[in-house]
């Protein structure tokens, strides 16, 4: 899978993610078509239009390569996730509203991961946007997001030291028994 994230001239933003499923070999599913090697079984894409809040604005698939004929109607219900927020509580959204059989196994993978791209690609991006304007950066008053969700991300880590020493918390010192 591939994911990208794009600033847009109106303002939101666009997050979108690829899946391209080929095999080396010549497959078959059992009453359907032959694939010839290299020939992609899934050819998917998702975009989803974000707003500074991670409010997602709109929802576009395209499905240009699938196994069955069916597939076609999975992304049916992907205009559920309007009005949403990618942020906590993410997956247990998308399994709320194109969870099971009202969506396709791959989207919904797709989208899981798509939270990723968005917090890659909105923080930076709105930091550049006021940059790029000449606009001072705001001040970071409380801990992001990111703090503590990671190894390098760690409030003890020498990453947070450097980035956000005002919410650094060094370990404690390990009393050693004798």
């Amino acid at each position: 899978m591939v994911y990208q994230g794009f600033d847009r001239e109106d303002g939101l933003w666009d997050i979108e993610a690829a899946l391209t499923d080929v095999k080396t070999y010549d497959f078959r599913v059992s009453t359907e078509r032959p694939f010839p090697a290299q020939d992609p079984i899934h050819g998917l894409k998702i975009r989803v239009t974000l707003n500074d809040h991670m409010v997602i604005q709109d929802v576009a698939t395209s499905m240009d390569d699938i196994p069955h004929p069916e597939c076609a109607g999975a992304p049916h219900g992907m205009h559920k996730l309007i009005g949403c927020t990618m942020g906590p509580g993410w997956r247990k959204v998308i399994n709320e509203h194109v969870g099971g059989t009202q969506g396709c196994t791959h989207l919904r993978e797709m989208l899981f991961n798509m939270a990723t791209a968005a917090y890659q690609t909105l923080p930076s991006g709105q930091w550049q946007r006021l940059e790029l304007a000449g606009m001072p950066q705001p001040t970071v008053t409380k801990p992001p997001f990111h703090l503590g969700q990671c190894h390098s991300w760690a409030y003890d880590s020498p990453t947070v030291q450097r980035a956000y020493p005002m919410f650094y918390k060094p370990k404690a010192a390990e009393v050693t028994g004798n």
